[in-house]
Protein backbone atom coordinates (compact mmCIF):
# COMPACT_ATOMS: atom_id res chain seq x y z
CA UNK A 1 0.00 0.00 0.00
CA UNK A 2 2.99 2.39 0.50
CA UNK A 3 5.71 2.87 2.81
CA UNK A 4 5.55 4.94 6.26
CA UNK A 5 6.73 8.38 4.76
CA UNK A 6 4.24 8.06 1.58
CA UNK A 7 1.58 7.50 4.76
CA UNK A 8 3.14 10.38 7.32
CA UNK A 9 3.39 12.79 4.46
CA UNK A 10 -0.42 11.92 4.06
CA UNK A 11 -1.24 12.85 7.46
CA UNK A 12 1.03 16.24 7.83
CA UNK A 13 -1.09 17.50 4.53
CA UNK A 14 -4.47 16.97 5.38
CA UNK A 15 -3.56 17.64 9.12
CA UNK A 16 -1.47 21.14 7.69
CA UNK A 17 -4.42 21.96 5.32
CA UNK A 18 -7.63 21.72 7.74
CA UNK A 19 -5.59 23.83 10.58
CA UNK A 20 -7.28 27.00 11.13
CA UNK A 21 -5.32 29.84 9.63
CA UNK A 22 -2.64 27.73 7.66
CA UNK A 23 -2.07 29.77 4.30
CA UNK A 24 0.66 27.12 3.43
CA UNK A 25 1.98 23.59 3.55
CA UNK A 26 4.89 21.91 2.08
CA UNK A 27 3.90 19.65 -0.74
CA UNK A 28 7.70 18.18 -1.28
CA UNK A 29 7.10 14.83 -1.63
CA UNK A 30 3.74 14.67 -2.73
CA UNK A 31 4.86 12.06 -5.79
CA UNK A 32 6.17 10.30 -3.04
CA UNK A 33 2.45 9.31 -2.18
CA UNK A 34 2.86 5.91 -4.15
CA UNK A 35 5.71 4.16 -5.92
CA UNK A 36 2.71 2.18 -8.31
CA UNK A 37 2.19 5.12 -10.93
CA UNK A 38 2.56 3.86 -14.16
CA UNK A 39 5.28 4.92 -16.09
CA UNK A 40 3.81 4.83 -19.42
CA UNK A 41 3.96 7.55 -21.65
CA UNK A 42 0.51 6.70 -23.14
CA UNK A 43 -2.20 8.28 -21.43
CA UNK A 44 -4.45 5.52 -18.97
CA UNK A 45 -7.59 6.99 -18.25
CA UNK A 46 -9.99 6.31 -15.06
CA UNK A 47 -12.79 7.84 -13.18
CA UNK A 48 -12.87 8.90 -9.65
CA UNK A 49 -15.76 10.47 -7.85
CA UNK A 50 -15.89 12.41 -4.87
CA UNK A 51 -18.61 14.24 -3.05
CA UNK A 52 -16.90 17.05 -0.31
CA UNK A 53 -19.94 19.62 0.14
CA UNK A 54 -20.65 21.62 -2.69
CA UNK A 55 -19.67 20.29 -6.17
CA UNK A 56 -18.63 23.89 -7.16
CA UNK A 57 -16.24 24.25 -4.93
CA UNK A 58 -15.08 20.41 -5.60
CA UNK A 59 -14.81 20.78 -9.20
CA UNK A 60 -12.56 24.24 -9.16
CA UNK A 61 -10.10 22.58 -6.86
CA UNK A 62 -9.80 19.07 -8.64
CA UNK A 63 -9.72 21.19 -12.64
CA UNK A 64 -6.54 22.70 -11.21
CA UNK A 65 -4.26 19.33 -11.03
CA UNK A 66 -2.09 18.28 -13.80
CA UNK A 67 -3.05 15.36 -14.77
CA UNK A 68 -6.70 15.90 -14.68
CA UNK A 69 -8.11 16.20 -17.60
CA UNK A 70 -12.38 16.61 -17.33
CA UNK A 71 -14.47 17.26 -13.90
CA UNK A 72 -17.95 16.54 -14.23
CA UNK A 73 -20.62 18.06 -11.42
CA UNK A 74 -23.71 15.67 -10.86
CA UNK A 75 -25.50 13.35 -8.09
CA UNK A 76 -25.18 10.20 -7.12
CA UNK A 77 -25.70 7.54 -4.25
CA UNK A 78 -29.26 8.34 -4.47
CA UNK A 79 -32.72 6.39 -5.21
CA UNK A 80 -34.65 8.84 -7.70
CA UNK A 81 -33.68 8.56 -11.81
CA UNK A 82 -32.44 11.69 -12.93
CA UNK A 83 -33.24 13.97 -10.29
CA UNK A 84 -32.83 17.94 -10.84
CA UNK A 85 -30.74 20.26 -8.56
CA UNK A 86 -34.35 21.57 -6.81
CA UNK A 87 -35.20 18.32 -5.96
CA UNK A 88 -31.88 16.86 -4.74
CA UNK A 89 -31.66 20.12 -2.40
CA UNK A 90 -34.95 19.32 -1.06
CA UNK A 91 -32.72 16.19 0.02
CA UNK A 92 -35.25 14.12 -0.89
CA UNK A 93 -33.56 11.72 -2.89
CA UNK A 94 -30.45 10.22 -0.82
CA UNK A 95 -28.58 11.75 -3.40
CA UNK A 96 -25.04 13.66 -2.76
CA UNK A 97 -23.43 16.54 -4.77
CA UNK A 98 -20.36 14.92 -6.62
CA UNK A 99 -17.82 15.41 -9.19
CA UNK A 100 -16.86 12.53 -11.61
CA UNK A 101 -13.09 13.31 -12.08
CA UNK A 102 -11.13 11.76 -15.19
CA UNK A 103 -7.92 11.84 -14.87
CA UNK A 104 -4.73 10.32 -16.67
CA UNK A 105 -2.66 8.09 -14.24
CA UNK A 106 0.54 8.11 -16.03
CA UNK A 107 0.39 12.04 -14.48
CA UNK A 108 -1.40 11.72 -10.80
CA UNK A 109 -2.53 8.80 -9.19
CA UNK A 110 -5.77 7.76 -7.27
CA UNK A 111 -3.30 8.24 -3.74
CA UNK A 112 -2.41 11.83 -5.35
CA UNK A 113 -6.24 12.23 -6.16
CA UNK A 114 -7.29 10.90 -2.57
CA UNK A 115 -4.68 13.65 -0.74
CA UNK A 116 -6.21 16.16 -2.33
CA UNK A 117 -10.03 15.03 -1.55
CA UNK A 118 -9.31 15.33 2.40
CA UNK A 119 -7.29 18.02 1.96
CA UNK A 120 -10.50 20.13 0.02
CA UNK A 121 -13.00 19.47 2.66
CA UNK A 122 -13.51 18.92 6.20
CA UNK A 123 -14.43 15.39 6.22
CA UNK A 124 -15.17 15.13 10.23
CA UNK A 125 -18.49 17.02 9.23
CA UNK A 126 -21.51 15.15 8.63
CA UNK A 127 -23.83 15.90 6.19
CA UNK A 128 -22.79 19.84 6.00
CA UNK A 129 -19.56 21.44 4.78
CA UNK A 130 -19.45 24.94 6.65
CA UNK A 131 -22.92 26.61 5.98
CA UNK A 132 -24.40 24.34 3.39
CA UNK A 133 -26.10 21.41 5.55
CA UNK A 134 -28.04 18.62 3.95
CA UNK A 135 -27.09 14.95 3.57
CA UNK A 136 -26.56 16.13 -0.36
CA UNK A 137 -23.48 17.83 0.82
CA UNK A 138 -21.63 14.79 2.75
CA UNK A 139 -18.17 13.75 2.53
CA UNK A 140 -18.52 10.17 0.32
CA UNK A 141 -15.80 8.22 -2.37
CA UNK A 142 -17.74 6.22 -4.53
CA UNK A 143 -15.35 3.72 -5.68
CA UNK A 144 -15.00 2.47 -8.72
CA UNK A 145 -12.50 -0.57 -8.54
CA UNK A 146 -11.46 -3.01 -5.73
CA UNK A 147 -8.17 -1.07 -5.87
CA UNK A 148 -10.05 2.39 -4.96
CA UNK A 149 -11.78 0.90 -2.43
CA UNK A 150 -8.83 -0.46 -0.72
CA UNK A 151 -7.00 2.49 -1.12
CA UNK A 152 -9.55 4.59 0.29
CA UNK A 153 -10.49 1.92 3.30
CA UNK A 154 -6.61 2.25 4.08
CA UNK A 155 -6.16 6.17 4.32
CA UNK A 156 -9.26 6.68 6.08
CA UNK A 157 -8.15 4.35 8.87
CA UNK A 158 -4.77 5.95 9.14
CA UNK A 159 -6.56 9.04 9.40
CA UNK A 160 -8.74 8.12 12.06
CA UNK A 161 -5.59 6.47 13.89
CA UNK A 162 -3.48 8.86 13.87
CA UNK A 163 -6.60 10.99 14.95
CA UNK A 164 -5.37 13.94 12.27
CA UNK A 165 -8.40 16.55 12.72
CA UNK A 166 -8.54 15.88 16.65
CA UNK A 167 -12.66 14.33 15.67
CA UNK A 168 -13.35 11.04 13.54
CA UNK A 169 -13.58 11.23 9.52
CA UNK A 170 -17.07 10.18 8.75
CA UNK A 171 -16.33 9.73 4.95
CA UNK A 172 -18.80 7.67 3.55
CA UNK A 173 -17.02 4.60 1.19
CA UNK A 174 -19.25 3.35 -1.20
CA UNK A 175 -19.43 1.22 -4.46
CA UNK A 176 -19.99 3.68 -7.27
CA UNK A 177 -23.45 3.13 -9.19
CA UNK A 178 -24.63 5.52 -11.66
CA UNK A 179 -23.85 9.40 -12.15
CA UNK A 180 -26.56 11.85 -12.87
CA UNK A 181 -24.84 14.79 -14.60
CA UNK A 182 -26.16 18.10 -13.08
CA UNK A 183 -27.69 20.62 -14.87
CA UNK A 184 -25.49 22.68 -17.50
CA UNK A 185 -25.55 25.90 -15.31
CA UNK A 186 -23.59 24.06 -13.04
CA UNK A 187 -20.52 22.81 -15.13
CA UNK A 188 -17.94 25.02 -14.91
CA UNK A 189 -19.38 27.15 -12.33
CA UNK A 190 -16.35 29.01 -11.38
CA UNK A 191 -15.06 29.87 -14.47
CA UNK A 192 -18.10 31.13 -15.49
CA UNK A 193 -19.13 33.14 -12.78
CA UNK A 194 -16.30 34.08 -10.92
CA UNK A 195 -17.35 37.70 -10.07
CA UNK A 196 -20.40 36.00 -7.90
CA UNK A 197 -20.74 36.70 -4.14
CA UNK A 198 -20.49 32.42 -3.43
CA UNK A 199 -17.76 32.21 -6.00
CA UNK A 200 -16.22 34.98 -4.69
CA UNK A 201 -16.56 34.64 -0.95
CA UNK A 202 -16.71 31.11 -0.44
CA UNK A 203 -14.95 29.39 -3.73
CA UNK A 204 -12.23 31.90 -4.58
CA UNK A 205 -10.82 31.74 -0.48
CA UNK A 206 -10.72 27.50 -0.33
CA UNK A 207 -9.16 27.49 -4.03
CA UNK A 208 -6.25 29.82 -3.64
CA UNK A 209 -5.96 27.62 -0.21
CA UNK A 210 -6.17 24.46 -2.08
CA UNK A 211 -3.47 25.75 -4.53
CA UNK A 212 -1.06 26.77 -2.36
CA UNK A 213 -0.79 23.67 -0.47
CA UNK A 214 -0.61 21.61 -3.89
CA UNK A 215 0.91 23.65 -6.04
CA UNK A 216 3.90 21.43 -7.04
CA UNK A 217 0.67 19.13 -8.70
CA UNK A 218 -1.16 22.10 -10.79
CA UNK A 219 -1.59 22.71 -14.18
CA UNK A 220 0.59 25.19 -15.95
CA UNK A 221 -2.13 27.24 -16.51
CA UNK A 222 -3.16 27.34 -13.06
CA UNK A 223 0.41 27.38 -11.50
CA UNK A 224 0.49 30.25 -13.98
CA UNK A 225 -2.05 33.01 -12.10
Amino acid sequence: MGNNLSIFFFLFVCSAFSACGQSAASSEGITKLTNAKPMSTNAVLETATFGAGCFWCVEAQFESLDGVLSVESGYSGGTVKNPSYKEVCNGTTGHAEVCNVVYDTTKISFDELLLAFWGCHDPTQLNRQGNDQGTQYRSVIYYHNEEQQTKSEFYKKQLNEKNTWGKPVVTEISPYTIFYKAEGYHQGYYENNGSEGYCQFVIKPKLEKFKEVFKDKLKNTSAAE
